[in-house]
């Protein structure tokens, strides 16, 4: 029973404040289902389900705080973790950036549960692990993957009067399919929030023809190309670059947007007319809870406007530092596209590299966003607007701030993600010019 409503978790959070003696007390109550099936080798090797709810109490007195966790919901066991947060409390240094419980504030739901999603059971996850395994048994072909969907609920609330619930489902779909000598693999991931945009069948065979395809792959010299990159290998790459729109690291320098002087870049364009980036609760796509960890409400922000910098991320200390006013983290990043297909994106490369995958990437520099990785499971090489034959891996050293840059032509955004109900993207397909390959790589 992880799954509580409103007026059970309501009843929680009321009993925690009530108990508490200190000069502000926040709590929160989260919980969350999850199922999974995991493949190898085209068998089962787990499948489960499990189950946690939780409540986190952190209390101030003045600027010293302290936090209790305890999956009990009786009152004995509610006082007793509330005593020890204010024992922890009393101990504690003051905390030079302590920043109190926010306003009592409303928040708009989004609509991040789908009773479907929240329905699937074992036969389901069984179901889109046999499909993959069965077609590879067919073909001569090896999968390994992994299923999972999670239903989850979150509760917070505040001694000013803040209370907000939420309920959130989705699922992940990974899987890897190689041919039996080992010379050739494919690799597909799917996310959803909703069970019915999830069809098992047809990113099984993707990954299937992926695989089959790249048998026989030929070295390519390194060096820079034109590149079409999946919506995965795309959003591998600019997740490291999203954090840099922290408005503190970029004032203290620690940012690809900080300027000498301690400025930063907002207003700069840094990147192609063709980038428009923001974030958005309430996407019909990849909705998210309307609050973040802090309990500030989340707003639809516009990080990149027609490749300017148009909105810096400020928590409540620093927004008070610099006088701006403090919003909630972003909780999905969306990216502009087109209704181009990747199909169509490769049809109008005369000379390219198709990567489906990037993995293993490492960070250089923070200053630049430059990073380094390998492509894996499916790299092709493109003549003449055709898929030709496949290439070797490569090694890479590019930064996503270079690659926004250098975009040639921009894909249909496909979901990404989709961790509870606090993290997804919706990412493009994108061909890129320049994309600097640095070595070969003998993996497949």
């Amino acid at each position: 029973m992880s799954i509580l409503t409103q007026d059970q978790t309501k009843r929680i959070t009321d009993r925690v404040l009530s108990l508490s003696k200190a000069d502000e007390c926040t709590v929160s109550v989260k919980g969350a289902r999850i199922g999974n099936i995991r493949f190898a080798r085209n068998a089962v090797s787990t499948a489960g389900l499990s189950d946690d709810t939780q409540v986190q109490v952190q209390v101030a007195f003045g600027k010293r705080q302290g936090t209790a966790t305890l999956n009990e919901f009786d009152d004995k066991s509610l006082e007793r973790a509330v005593r020890r947060a204010e024992e922890l409390a009393r101990l504690a240094p003051e905390n030079p950036e302590f920043m109190p419980a926010i306003a009592k504030t409303a928040y708009k739901q989004s609509e991040t549960f789908v009773q479907k999603t929240a329905d699937i059971d074992p036969e389901f996850r069984a179901q889109a692990a046999a499909y993959a395994m069965e077609a590879c048994r067919k073909k001569g072909l090896v999968s390994a993957g992994f299923f999972t969907d999670r239903s989850m609920f979150e509760s917070i609330a505040n001694s000013n009067g803040v209370f907000g619930h939420q309920v959130a489902t989705s699922l992940d779909f990974t899987c890897t399919v190689r041919t039996e000598d080992g010379r050739g693999s494919g690799w597909v991931k799917r996310s959803a929030r909703d069970v019915a945009k999830f069809d098992p069948r047809e990113a099984a065979d993707v990954a299937i023809e992926k695989a089959l395809r790249s048998v026989d792959a030929k070295a390519l010299e390194p060096g820079r190309y034109t590149v079409v990159m999946e919506p995965s290998a795309t959003s591998d790459l600019l997740t490291f670059m999203i954090g840099g729109f922290n408005a503190r690291m970029a004032d203290e320098g620690r940012s690809f947007l900080s300027k000498k002087g301690g400025a930063n870049r907002l207003g700069d364009k840094l990147f192609d007319q063709q980038v428009n980036i923001w974030s958005d609760p309430w996407d019909q796509d990849v909705p998210v809870l309307p609050w973040d960890g802090d309990m500030l409400p989340r707003e639809r922000t516009h990080l990149v406007k027609d490749g300017r910098i148009n909105a810096l991320n400020y928590s409540q200390y620093w927004a008070k530092q610099k006088n701006q006013r403090a919003i909630g983290r972003a909780g999905n990043i969306i990216m502009a596209g087109t209704d181009k297909s990747t199909a169509e994106l490769i049809a109008n490369t005369k000379k390219g590299v198709l990567v489906t995958r990037t993995w293993y990437i490492r960070m250089v520099d923070p200053q630049s966003v430059l990073v380094t990785g390998l492509t894996r499971d499916g790299t092709f090489y493109i003549e003449n607007g055709k898929v030709k034959h496949p290439i070797k891996n490569f090694r890479f050293n590019e930064s996503p701030v270079s690659m926004l840059n250098n975009i040639e032509e921009i894909g249909k955004p496909v979901v990404i993600g989709g961790d509870e109900a606090n993290y997804s993207m919706l990412i493009p397909s994108m061909k890129i010019r320049d994309f600097n390959f640095t070595s070969l790589s003998d993996a497949v």
